[in-house]
């Protein structure tokens, strides 16, 4: 059995901060990066390196879309039509910044997504624009010709100043007029008083992304699949790959009946402390991991239980894999050292 480990934003994205790493325990992730043989590629997010395993080509953007529409419980039929997501977000100025939020820090439930995607219906009925709430946090619009318009994924985005990565292409101007309408409209909506209200904060915005035509198919080499990542169970589904909820340490993964071949274990918690700069709570997780997952699989391939250990670590920057076997382990001259050597 193989074992490959995404891990997104292991190492603290701001370069600057290199306290961040004292003090953290972490003699198993640290044994693997030094023993592992180590490549580096371009910067990846979740969302476009899950599509390149399963083979979906990106068309103006990774069309996340029309992939997770199945996934939703009031099914749509996608057929070949240009699906968009249109995700509620929350916007807040902060010097010459416009810094979003997405659906980690906001709290919705589907009653009011429908109150908020009706009342925007309503509003743009003219313009034949329907947001669908499939989902508290998971809008979608159906475009009824495949619009001329790139943009960013939600989780490139999240945490960041947005002035740069607004849509873009020949309808870039027009979607970004009615995403400047809707900011408006919802600026005085009763819903988000009543939010504020209750210590929530308004969904004053949404994001446009993810948009595209549904592959045909998709396919993957992966035997089986542990995530709790949407994308990943949709893109499984397509494929006819099996995909279990993630459990809750190695130990689990290791004991279960059905492990052979290609083993794919998504571990993305650390992304949404790392994207909003929660130092606090990403060194906590990352120890979590070091216990729960880095420790027992390097145990487990000392003792022959997995052939092969790969760790793929993303960030904007680099996408960086190490991959470890056990006679990788007899390399003395490479030595350990602190993970923020690596960053």
């Amino acid at each position: 059995m193989n074992l490959h480990l995404f891990v997104p934003d292991i190492f603290w994205p701001d370069g600057s901060q290199t306290d961040i790493y004292q003090h953290l325990k972490l003699p198993a992730l640290e044994t693997i990066l030094a023993k592992s043989n180590h490549s580096e590629t371009e910067g990846e997010v979740l969302e476009s390196w899950l599509c390149k395993i399963f083979n979906v080509n990106k068309q103006q953007d990774w069309p996340v879309a029309s992939i997770l529409l199945q996934r939703e419980e009031n099914k749509m039929e996608v057929g070949e039509s240009y699906w968009l997501r249109a995700d509620p977000v929350h916007l807040r100025v902060e010097n010459n910044h416009i810094l979003l939020g997405d659906n980690q820090i906001l709290n919705i439930s589907l009653k009011e997504a429908i109150s908020f995607t009706d009342s925007i219906n309503e509003f743009f009925s003219d313009e034949r624009i329907t947001l669908l709430p499939f989902h508290p946090d998971r809008w979608y619009v159906k475009c009824d010709e495949t619009p001329e318009l790139r943009t960013f994924l939600l989780s490139q985005v999240a945490g960041k100043n947005i002035n740069d990565l607004l849509p873009r292409g020949k309808e870039g101007v027009i979607w970004n007029s009615r995403i400047n309408e809707i900011q408006m409209f919802l600026y005085e909506h009763p819903l988000n008083r009543n939010r504020e209200a209750q210590g929530e904060l308004p969904v004053n915005s949404i994001w446009i992304w993810g948009g595209g035509v549904r592959p045909s198919e998709v396919c993957t080499y992966y035997t089986n699949i542990w995530s709790d990542h949407t994308l990943a169970h949709a893109l499984a589904g397509m494929g006819k790959v099996m995909c279990h909820g993630l459990p809750e340490n190695a130990g689990e993964l290791l004991n279960h009946s059905e492990n052979s071949g290609e083993q794919l274990i998504i571990l993305d918690s650390l992304q949404k402390y790392a994207c909003y700069r929660d130092a606090y709570h990403w060194r906590n997780e990352l120890m979590k991991m070091e216990r729960n997952w880095f420790a027992p699989l390097l145990q487990a391939l000392k003792k022959r239980q997995i052939h092969r250990l790969k760790l793929t670590v993303v960030n904007e920057s680099s996408t960086r894999d190490f991959v470890l076997t056990s006679g990788n382990l007899w390399k003395f001259w490479a030595t350990v050292r602190p993970l923020g050597i690596y960053r």
